[in-house]
C-alpha cells in the first residue's frame, strides 16, 4: 500500500504517509494545560498507528486562543503536559507534531482581540485592534518561544498555523488586511509576518527539525486570496526551510465554499506540490483507504491528513490493512483482533 511506505524529513521517519489532523478538543484547562482528555484522544490515534500524530491549534499567548478551552504553550507549565503525551505516542513508534497557532480577531476570550486591520470577521463580532509594530513583534517573539518550549517537550515536527482565517492568514489575506505600512498592500507585505514568524521558530525550533506551515489555498472571493497566491507563497517558503505545505482553504470570510465533497480540497494540493516543488499534506472530507492510496499513488500529494474519519475510527490505519495481506506492527495487545 502507498500509504504504508515510510516519509522521511531531515531526523524525521514516519512509518506510514497518514497523518492524525489537527483537530480542537475544546477541553484544556482554563490555563491552557491539557488534560486526560488529550493523554487518551491523542494515545488512541497513536495506538491506531497513524503515521503522525499533530495536535490541536495550541495558542502561543493567551489571547490568541479560540476560545478559553484551547491548548496552550505560552507559558513553561504547559509543557509537561505536553510531553506526557508525546512520550506515549513516541512508546508507540509514532512520531508526534505540534501546531502552532494565533486566532487574532477569531479569539473568543476575554482579552483584547488583535488583528492585522481594524475589520471584525463577521458585522456583530467586536472590532479587533490593529496591531501595532509592537503588537507585531510581541507575536513574533510568542511563536519563537513556542518553537522552544515545543522542543522541550520532546515533538518531532512543528507545523504553524497560517489558514482559517486565524491571525497569520489574516496578514495573508487581502479581504482581513488593508494596512497601509510594510505589512500590508502588496504579496511581499502581506507574506512579511509569515516569514518573520518562520525564521523565528527557526531559531528555537533548529532548522535540523520538520517545519510544517497549514495554508488555506483559497478564500473562495474574487478579491482574496488566490490558488496562484499559495503557489507563489509555497515557492517562497520552500527558500525559507519549510518542508511541507499542510493544505487546506477557506476560512478568512463566514461564507463556506460552494461546493464541499470527498477530495475536494486534494486539487490545491497537487497544484501546490507540482508547480512549487514541495512537499504537501492533502485533507479535507478523506475517509477512504482507496482515496489515501490514489492521491499518493498518484503522486497528488505526499501526506493524506485525516480528521474526522479518525474521530470516528482511532484504529482506521490498522482496519485499512487488515483488508489486505500486508503485514503490519499492530499492538501487541490488539494483535488478537487484527490478525
Amino acid at each position: 500500500m502507498q500509504m504504508l511506505k515510510p516519509f522521511i524529513q531531515k531526523d524525521c521517519t514516519l512509518s506510514n504517509r497518514i497523518v492524525c489532523s489537527p483537530m480542537c478538543m475544546y477541553s484544556a484547562e482554563a490555563d491552557g494545560k491539557a488534560t486526560d482528555w488529550h493523554f487518551v484522544h491523542y494515545g488512541a490515534r497513536a495506538v491506531g498507528q497513524v503515521g503522525l500524530v499533530m495536535l490541536e491549534a495550541t495558542a502561543v499567548e493567551s489571547r490568541g486562543r479560540i476560545s478559553t478551552k484551547d491548548l496552550g504553550i505560552w507559558n513553561d507549565e504547559q509543557i509537561e503536559g505536553l510531553k506526557r503525551i508525546v512520550q506515549f505516542g513516541h512508546q508507540q513508534g509514532v512520531k508526534m507534531a505540534i501546531q502552532l497557532a494565533h486566532a487574532g480577531r477569531k479569539a473568543m476570550v476575554d482579552e483584547p482581540i488583535i488583528s492585522s486591520s481594524p475589520i471584525p470577521f463577521r458585522h456583530e463580532d467586536p472590532i479587533p485592534v490593529e496591531m501595532s509594530h509592537t503588537d507585531i513583534q510581541e507575536v513574533i517573539t510568542a511563536f519563537q518561544a513556542a518553537g522552544k518550549r515545543a522542543k522541550e517537550a520532546r515533538f518531532d515536527i512543528v507545523e504553524l498555523h497560517a489558514a482559517h482565517g486565524y491571525l497569520i492568514h489574516q496578514f495573508l489575506s487581502p479581504l482581513s488586511n488593508q494596512r497601509t505600512d510594510e505589512y500590508g498592500g502588496s504579496f511581499e507585505n502581506r507574506i512579511q509576518l509569515l516569514k518573520q514568524i518562520i525564521h523565528a521558530v527557526q531559531k528555537t525550533w533548529g532548522r535540523e527539525k520538520p517545519l510544517y506551515v497549514r495554508i488555506s489555498a483559497t478564500d473562495y472571493h474574487p478579491e482574496g486570496w488566490q490558488l496562484e497566491d499559495s503557489i507563489q507563497l509555497a515557492k517562497q517558503m520552500k527558500t525559507w526551510g519549510v518542508d511541507l505545505v499542510d493544505v487546506s482553504s477557506g476560512g478568512a470570510i463566514p461564507q463556506p465554499p460552494s461546493a464541499v465533497y470527498p477530495g475536494y480540497q486534494v486539487p490545491f494540493a497537487d497544484a501546490i506540490k507540482q508547480q512549487a516543488e514541495i512537499a504537501t499534506g492533502a485533507v479535507g472530507l478523506i475517509t477512504k483507504p482507496e482515496q489515501a492510496e490514489e492521491i499518493l499513488g498518484n503522486q497528488r500529494a505526499d501526506l493524506v491528513f485525516i480528521g474526522r474519519e479518525l474521530l470516528r475510527d482511532p484504529y482506521w490505519v490498522l482496519r485499512a490493512v487488515q483488508k489486505t495481506e500486508q503485514e503490519y506492527h499492530e499492538p501487541r495487545q490488539y494483535l488478537r483482533a487484527f490478525r
